[in-house]
């Protein structure tokens, strides 16, 4: 609720000093322009409505900001974390001198704060003063946009429009100081001007010597609160840090079998952070984006269960029972975690995965391809010929593997291993697989045509095709992670690949392939085989040439 709230009230500012920019901004026409931009501006903020809604937001944000300052167990946090608090706790001190100079003087002096008023005094009487609300505009405006930047970017539609949206947030200050310095010039001139000052004077109803004195003993009062808030906040850390220091700590052990020692009450977030453990957080630990999300192994039982908020986020990306969100949880017993994700996690990977990316049993078809005799052939080339060759053969099996709708795995030395069905049927993943192979052999044919000056021989290739049940999961380390898949079913589908060799053919499939997708058993190249690491026998079927294969229709149904 909090982090709602902290949200709603960030983007009432941040419309309120983006109206307040564009305002500024018509300081490039005139000063008449100027003015006019102003009735427009107090029309929206300075109703009933409009004032509850922005003061009310600004008490709020304040309070929320100081308040996860109390509640946080650890100050240290990311650089751009820290550039976003100082700025926020900047901009307080110093727009509470705008409010008192503006609109507590009209409300209770009727000084009528007009664009020429308030530019004679921040650019002609107090300069100083006018350096500082040029600088308010720009520490509030890249806080809000900070802020705005780090929420947005988990929505999955946000990269698209980021190129768009950016650049007219990043010239709009620029443009607004611009308005802003050329607007102080006019009235600077216009003070050389014979009785504009008197004129002012009585139009804006000048304040008093006593005016002035109020408002600044009305801001100094309100800073010394503002001040004394953050130090109730240093005095309670210390507080509640010594009362902790008294209770027995919490012990969180992480993969590498490093023992952290923590105050109850502390996140693993912040636990990772105050030992120096690299931990994801894209959205800087407020539960939003889940790419800090944990496994938590031994010690389970015993910890809190998620909250509404937490529990919400976990639903949104498919998390297992056993996965909780590193900022959210607060161990109440030791206990040993797994971050889930690496370090360099983007806000893409906090998006909604398939269930299966987290480990599940499916029944998926594999395919393995590997270049004969490569060895021979790499050692008669320059080592950018072989690297040459590869390539062009890895783009034209991946191609068409790729094309058929599989998923390449990873090319193994100058093998292949592609994985077919992780999201559908077994059926249709069969006949997918043999639509690939059939098109991996058209493109070997093409390909060997295109290189007929650069190889001594035309590269020949084996492929082995099965299907059965795998475990599929994100598996591997830190940028070697990826979607694959483990499992006997992988193995056998390896044999049958070198089995080429034995046959002279150029694919081997298993039988229930050919069953599930449908394959006509007449006249085929039937044969049982024995398969190293297997009790008993599997039926083949032998392909001399995978062009040959017969077109799949990828809409037919298996009778299996």
């Amino acid at each position: 609720m909090t982090a709602r709230l902290r949200l709603i009230s960030g983007i009432v500012l941040y419309v309120y000093v983006g109206t307040h920019l564009l305002n500024h901004a018509l300081g490039i026409y005139s000063l008449e322009t100027l003015e006019a931009g102003r009735l427009i501006f107090i029309a929206i903020w300075r109703n009933v409505v409009g004032t509850v809604v922005l003061y009310t937001a600004f008490v709020t944000h304040v309070a929320l900001v100081i308040l996860a300052l109390y509640q946080r167990r650890s100050l240290r946090m990311p650089v751009r974390e820290v550039i976003q608090v100082s700025f926020g706790l900047l901009v307080p001190p110093i727009l509470m001198i705008h409010i008192w100079g503006t609109r507590l003087l009209y409300e209770v002096y009727d000084v009528a704060d007009l664009y020429a008023y308030v530019l004679a005094n921040l650019w002609v009487f107090q300069p100083w003063l006018g350096v500082a609300q040029a600088v308010l505009l720009v520490l509030a405006w890249a806080h809000g946009t900070l802020g705005l930047h780090f929420w947005l970017r988990l929505k999955p539609w946000y990269p698209r429009v980021f190129a768009w949206v950016y650049p007219p947030i990043l010239v709009l200050p620029v443009v607004a100081l611009v308005g802003y310095a050329d607007g102080g010039r006019m009235v600077a001139r216009l003070f050389l001007e014979e009785g504009f000052i008197e004129h002012l004077q009585e139009i804006a109803n000048w304040p008093s010597d006593a005016a002035v004195a109020w408002a600044y003993q009305g801001y100094f009062r309100s800073l010394a609160v503002y001040l004394g808030l953050l130090a109730l906040v240093i005095v309670a850390r210390f507080v509640r840090w010594i009362i902790l220091k008294s209770r027995p700590a919490i012990v969180i052990t992480y993969p590498s079998g490093q023992r952290v020692s923590v105050e109850p009450g502390t996140s693993i977030l912040e636990a990772s952070r105050q030992a120096g453990i690299p931990h994801a957080s894209v959205c800087g630990g407020r539960g939003r984006c889940s790419t800090c999300r944990v496994h938590v192994g031994e010690g389970r039982e015993a910890q809190p269960a998620a909250d509404e908020g937490e529990a919400r986020v976990l639903v949104r990306v498919g998390a297992s029972p056993a996965t909780r969100l590193a900022c959210q949880l607060r161990p109440t017993a030791s206990c040993s975690v797994t971050p889930l994700l690496a370090p360099d996690a983007t806000a893409r990977d906090g998006h909604r995965q398939p269930s299966h990316y987290q480990g599940a049993e499916r029944e998926i078809a594999i395919l393995f391809a590997d270049i004969r005799k490569f060895t021979t052939l790499s050692e008669q080339k320059l080592p950018y010929d072989v690297v040459f060759v590869l390539n062009q053969y890895f783009r034209a099996m991946g191609s068409a593997i790729e094309g058929a709708g599989g998923r390449l795995d990873k090319f193994i030395g100058d093998g292949v291993m592609a994985l077919f069905g992780v999201d559908g049927p077994a059926d249709q993943a069969c006949r997918e697989a043999l639509i690939a192979a059939r098109r991996m052999a058209e493109e070997l044919q093409r390909l060997n045509e295109s290189l007929k000056e650069d190889l001594a021989e035309p590269l020949r290739i084996g492929i082995g095709i099965h299907v059965g049940n795998v475990i599929v999961g994100d598996m591997g380390y830190a940028r070697a992670r990826s979607v694959t898949a483990i499992g006997d079913a992988v193995n056998t589908a390896s044999r049958l690949e070198s089995m080429t060799k034995d046959f002279g053919a150029q694919l081997v499939l298993s039988e229930r392939v050919a069953m599930l997708a449908g394959l006509a058993g007449d006249g085929l190249d039937r044969r049982d085989v024995e398969i190293r690491g297997r009790a008993e026998k599997i039926g083949v079927i032998v392909f001399q040439d995978a062009a040959a294969l017969p077109t799949i229709d990828l809409r037919k149904r298996s009778a299996a």
